[in-house]
């Protein structure tokens, strides 16, 4: 059966679709998240230390923020939908590998072929989202993906604690698998494949994964005390990678690192402030454990409860954000947000000494309805933007953007951790200078010599291919 996809997919192919999409991005999230829990357990049968073991969740994480670019070009070239069912195949069968680790290198290396496949399948659901839904409900699909997203974050520690109640820990990873199978089952209802015949740039995407992999590795190796002289040389000769990389793409007709899209303000302006809002966010939910625990003196149980009303509330926010940036301007959605976060931050830094739960409770959840109303629309803003054979560079963005955030987020509170002020009023403020900057880009949008001259709607409005299922 054939259908021609003027504007998103018909009904009811497209609500399988985005079940099929929705269920690998949980895939992708809870298994980035769920390892946590097994650490110890891990660290005990396979007789490591405590601080060798982490090496399994840092390695899926700096993959993840390797690959996503690269992969977003892969799927440029030979198709969207063949990307993200690769990427989900790679992840199971790295799954079942966790059953033959005996030790914690064998582990790492299957672990970073997990978030390979992982890495695959968000480069391009960006792209996806954008095919499945009508343009004038991109806002829509994507308030629903950062609803899956935070879903799926607030389950993998429940989910991991459940499993290792009743399993050994390799099965904890396999937990993710049901979703890549409901996927793959689901997937036939995705875009079909629109392939490229221009060559993929094979140096460009190991030039771009080495250029963010020293760039991140070397500034976790300076936070977690090893030589600040390796450190430091290990960030250079990223930068200096970076440099000739960046030189290099200038010209590419479709460079693995899209600054061609970056050229266009408006979607330089909300990549900025998506870097400092994920990075903002970081920096909060990361240090807040560390203040409540040592200052206030909350047993583990209660810090989870008081950070709680904060994905709860994105939860319901999102899709709301989402919803409204199909008719508001996301400039304005995106300052709106922000400000809301910086007061809420600055509520949190002056906390009282002994506070209640519903003190902590209501600021937790105001700062997380005001990233909940930025980081939908700005994304919508960045993918419809984007040319439409420039979709999947757009996604990859997204990721990338968000990866290194929540990275550069924890990096500073490790940093300040260290310097001895990592668990008191500074990281809020710290949050609320970074969501000053991204809330200004927001606003910044507003202008019109700022917006792309090219709406959007015009861009979605194209008469695309004819697609089979």
């Amino acid at each position: 059966m054939r259908f021609a996809m003027i504007d998103g997919l018909p009904l009811p192919r497209r609500y399988f679709a985005i079940a099929a999409l929705s269920a690998g991005t949980a895939l992708a999230v809870i298994d980035g998240g769920i390892a946590t829990v097994a650490l110890p357990t891990i660290a005990r049968d396979l007789h490591v230390e405590s601080s060798s073991v982490v090496a399994v969740v840092t390695v899926y994480q700096l993959i993840l923020a390797m690959m996503i670019l690269p992969f977003a070009g892969i799927g440029d070239r030979f198709g969207l939908k063949r990307t993200y069912q690769f990427g989900q195949i790679v992840f199971t069968v790295a799954t079942l590998l966790c059953f033959f680790a005996k030790s914690l290198p064998f582990l790492v290396v299957v672990r970073a072929a997990q978030a390979l496949g992982a890495a695959a399948a968000l480069s391009v659901s960006s792209a996806l989202i954008r095919s499945i839904y009508p343009a004038k409900q991109l806002g829509r699909g994507l308030g629903i993906n950062s609803v899956v997203v935070s879903s799926s974050a607030a389950l993998a520690p429940t989910l991991g604690g459940l499993v290792l109640s009743i399993a050994p820990w390799p099965w904890v990873f396999a937990s993710a698998v049901p979703f890549a199978l409901l996927s793959l089952a689901l997937g036939r209802a995705l875009p079909a494949p629109r392939s490229h015949d221009e060559p993929f740039d094979v140096l460009g995407a190991v030039m771009c994964a080495g250029m963010i992999g020293l760039v991140i590795g070397g500034a976790e190796s300076a936070v977690h005390g090893d030589s600040p002289v390796v450190s430091a040389a290990i960030i250079a000769v990223g930068a200096l990678v970076g440099v000739i990389f960046i030189r290099r793409e200038r010209g590419e007709a479709k460079p693995i690192l899209p600054i061609d899209l970056l050229g266009r303000p408006v979607i330089a302006l909300s990549a900025i402030g998506a870097y400092t809002a994920f990075t903002a966010s970081m920096t909060l939910l990361l240090s807040t454990p560390f203040r409540l625990q040592h200052e206030i003196g909350l047993s583990a149980a209660e810090v989870g409860a008081a950070i709680a009303p904060w994905p709860l509330t994105n939860m319901i926010v999102a899709p709301l954000a989402g919803w409204l940036s199909d008719r508001v301007p996301a400039g304005l959605l995106g300052g709106i947000g922000m400000a809301v976060s910086i007061v809420a931050l600055v509520l949190i830094a002056l906390l009282p000494a002994d506070p209640a739960y519903i003190d902590i409770a209501w600021r937790m959840a105001m700062c997380g309805s005001g990233f909940g109303l930025f980081l939908p629309p700005n994304a919508r803003l960045i993918i419809g933007s984007a040319p439409r054979e420039r979709a999947a560079a757009a996604g990859g963005l997204v990721g990338t953007v968000r990866l290194v955030g929540q990275t550069t987020g924890a990096t500073l509170v490790a940093a300040l951790l260290a310097l001895g002020i990592g668990g008191g009023a500074t990281p809020p403020l710290i949050a609320a200078g970074l969501a000053l900057v991204a809330g200004l880009c927001s606003l910044a949008r507003l202008r019109p010599s700022i917006r792309n001259p090219r709406s959007d709607e015009a861009e979605d409005e194209q008469p695309g291919t004819q697609v089979s299922w």
